[in-house]
């Protein structure tokens, strides 16, 4: 049997059942623990959660990466043609991790009411196109039915839909600018068959999707002629990487971008959540640290008496220091168990009930996300234990100070 943590647990069986000075230094010990974890839980999930959805909207709008022509021009609305005709198109067979292939083609317009216009971006798509994103937003109606010949159904935002005072199965008069063929302005129109509302205001205020073939008609442009191709990735964290090998696959005519190359303000500002987080981790560990290194004294000069008694029989320092080690230990871990009893309840309550609201103009979204991996949550109350534990071993060294003779006659 192990001497030492037998001893400790005599220790904390026996301190249950009498008061002792030690008490309320412990239960700010084990207090401090439990809200260091609870807090840092709180910090992961709600930073991880954003940097979910605020990447995985904008995927839902742009795709994970953008395969158009190579040219300068960076605007969507005003891409020259590529050939829908690619080896890499409808399936991306040579690169892995790939989910789905969508062509695209957009095209600026204005869209009129007796009242008002709006600007918009016209985004075309064809039935290869994954709707599961603007589903998961949808509010009323439904998507557009690209089964029909000549299909005039749009899908907008609900921003948009306000401002224009329209509603699903209203007909809306667009007018797009001209064309490289044509000097005159299209006149359009289009039946709203769905409304959605992500949240995301920079594209919700100004995105309109239906068929590509309309674009296609209004920039003159032939059936395999399309702005471009998006690309879905199984696995967001693998951007870079297949970022870098499509670059190599779709050859020197084409070029592409991922979301992370063409909005890098957002990414960088989302990145930032990870300072955050280490910043209140460390903070926080430091706190639980210093509250346990308190207590750990306080344990010391309680037990000095039977300190000195087990140097005179016999202990030496090491063995001594293990028993109020494995003693704090037991402490964390009670202080880490109150704190993830509470943090994931609070996590629960708030993706369940979406209590917490955001301002979707600052956030791009409408309600905190929460979001964490058994991996996180592991690591985290690991590593909380364990560097707490090492905070502790140099408090612990005082043991040694303490003489047997002069220990056995405190009082």
């Amino acid at each position: 049997m192990n001497f030492e943590l037998f001893i400790a647990k005599r220790l904390i069986a026996g301190r249950n059942h009498k008061s002792s000075v030690s008490g309320p230094i412990i239960k700010i010990a084990i207090s401090a623990i439990a809200l260091g974890i609870m807090i840092m839980l709180i910090a992961v999930a709600t930073s991880t959660g954003l940097q979910h959805k605020i990447r995985d909207k904008m995927a839902g709008f742009k795709g994970h990466i953008q395969i158009v022509n190579y040219d300068t021009n960076t605007s969507e609305v005003s891409v020259s043609p590529i050939s829908k005709t690619q080896k890499f198109y409808p399936e991306f067979s040579s690169v892995e991790g790939v989910k789905n292939v969508q062509i695209f083609a957009a095209k600026g317009g204005i869209l009129r009411t007796k009242t008002d216009f709006e600007g918009i971006i016209f985004k075309g798509v064809s039935t290869d196109y994954d709707w599961s994103f603007f589903r998961e937003y949808l509010i009323a109606g439904d998507v557009p039915d690209f089964n029909q010949d000549r299909n005039r159904e749009v899908l907008l935002s609900q921003t948009i839909s306000n401002r224009l005072q329209l509603s699903v199965g209203d007909t809306v008069l667009s007018t797009f600018v001209k064309s490289e063929t044509s000097k005159l302005p299209s006149n359009r129109r289009y039946i709203v068959s769905g409304i959605y509302n992500t949240g995301f205001s920079e594209f919700d205020k100004s995105m309109m999707i239906g068929d590509i073939r309309e674009v296609q008609r209004l920039n003159n442009w032939t059936e395999d002629q399309i702005g471009g191709f998006e690309v879905l990735l199984e696995d967001f964290d693998d951007l870079q990487e297949k970022g870098s090998q499509i670059y190599q696959e779709i050859g020197v005519s084409l070029n592409s971008r991922t979301i992370a190359e063409s909005y890098p303000g957002i990414f960088e500002w989302i990145q930032l959540f990870d300072n955050n987080v280490w910043f209140i981790i460390t903070l926080m560990i430091i706190v639980a640290g210093v509250n346990m290194i308190s207590a750990m004294l306080v344990l010391i000069l309680e037990k000095v008496q039977f300190i000195g008694m087990l140097k005179a029989m016999g202990s030496p320092n090491v063995s001594i220091r293990k028993i109020f080690l494995y003693n704090a230990s037991y402490l964390i871990i009670r202080g880490l168990l109150w704190g993830n009893g509470i943090g994931l309840a609070i996590l629960g309550i708030q993706y369940f009930f979406e209590v917490i609201q955001l301002n979707p103009e600052t956030y791009y979204v409408n309600v905190m996300p929460v979001y964490i991996t058994f991996i996180q949550w592991f690591l985290l109350n690991l590593g909380t234990l364990i560097l707490c534990v090492l905070m502790l071993i140099i408090p612990s060294y005082i043991i040694a100070t303490v003489e047997p003779k002069k220990a056995i006659k405190f009082a």
